[in-house]
Parts: structure tokens; sequence; C-alpha cells
């Protein structure tokens, strides 16, 4: 399975987002640090979801970071991440 679905697998099933848009960026980092041919190094993550309420950034990226630990331990070099809570004012890419 590519690591974009299995980011969106995992993230879904960990926060039943309301919404969720999991973009590969790596062909943008061609050339950078952790960049390798075929890309899946560099994601970009939004998500909207009722667990992230009251919550901090600090703590919601933490929460993030735990669900895709393997991919972060494995491959995946770099993760820009949006969550927010609904109606906090979040905007798809």
């Amino acid at each position: 399975m590519a690591t974009g679905d299995l980011i969106t697998n995992k993230l879904t099933k960990a926060f039943s987002p309301q919404c969720l848009d999991v973009i590969d960026e790596s062909h943008q980092h061609a050339g950078h640090a952790g960049h390798r041919p075929g890309g899946e190094t560099h994601f970009r993550v939004t998500i909207v979801s009722e667990a992230f309420r009251g919550k901090s950034r600090v703590e919601r990226h933490r929460m993030i970071n735990a669900i895709l630990a393997a991919e972060l331990a494995d491959g995946v070099h770099a993760l820009a991440i949006h969550a927010s809570a609904p109606g906090e004012g979040a905007t798809r890419p």
C-alpha cells in the first residue's frame, strides 16, 4: 500500500475526521534532504476532527505523530500538519 494511503487510513481510523487531505509533496523536495526516487517522503496533512477540540497545536501534532510513528521512522522525512476542530476555520489546501 502506498504511504499516502497508509497515512489516510490510519488518521481516518484514529480520528474519524470530518475533513482529511493527505498530499504527497515529495516532488517539491527533489535534491533536498530525505528525498528519494519514487517520492512518498514529504507529506502535507490537513485534518478536521472533533478529537482536536480543546487541544493545543502541539498536542494535536503529538497525537498525529504518535499514530504515524512507524511511517515517520521508516521513510517519511517531513510531515506538515494543519489540524483543527470543526468550526475553527480550517481551510482545505
